[in-house]
């Protein structure tokens, strides 16, 4: 978990103090003072760092390829939470769920039962949980399908997985270097050199 900075009591800002037994995922929506796109994990508040242009532009990159191929049901989310449990309130990178799952606008997060993929583009500062914790706690919710993305000389390389229902844990299906190509949860056809040209997001699903 995030904690204050030496000094940070001479700035005036006074850091959340959870109440007796820690907080629950419920409790995000009312905590005040918390900056945008504040993770709950294990009770513990997580804080989003400055993001680099690479994971803009990966976000860019994917979320026009999903918007594009996704079936008319669908629509794709950024940048809110899924509610996994009383204690864990993540928030993928990018998340597909069904235009049904969409209530009043004032909605600030989702169950996994809607979550058809979630996506996590690995950061510097979150490498273990994007890794390790939220795929784990994704799966144990029951998310079916998670990508995670990771750069490899400037070009992302998308890890593909898929729930195992005999293991209750992720499967890897693919490891997708230059083009992402898959059939599940639909068909999506990607281009992921256009980073490296220069070209985030446009065209993406066309061939080079």
């Amino acid at each position: 978990m995030s904690t204050p900075a030496e000094g940070d009591q001479d700035t005036g800002f006074t850091w959340p103090m959870p109440p007796s037994g820690g907080w629950t995922a419920d409790d995000l929506d009312s905590i005040p003072g918390l900056p945008s796109h504040t993770e709950m994990i294990d009770g513990g508040l997580f804080f989003v760092s400055p993001q680099t242009y690479f994971h803009m532009a990966v976000l860019r990159l994917l979320e026009t390829a999903l918007l594009d191929q996704a079936p008319e049901e669908y629509d794709v989310i950024r940048e809110m939470t899924v509610t996994l449990d009383g204690r864990d309130r993540p928030e993928p990178d990018l998340m597909v769920v069904p235009y049904s799952a969409l209530g009043q606008l004032r909605q600030t997060s989702f169950d996994p039962s809607q979550i058809v993929l979630a996506v996590e583009v690995v950061s510097p500062e979150s490498v273990g949980r994007d890794r390790e914790l939220k795929p784990r706690k994704y799966a144990k919710a029951g998310i079916r399908h998670f990508w995670r993305v990771e750069e490899n000389d400037g070009t992302p390389v998308v890890y593909v997985y898929e729930l195992d229902p005999a293991t209750g844990a992720y499967a890897i299906t693919g490891i997708h270097h230059d083009r992402l190509k898959v059939a599940v949860p639909f068909v999506v056809d990607a281009d992921l050199t256009r980073l490296r040209r220069g070209r985030p997001g446009d065209g993406a699903g066309q061939d080079a």
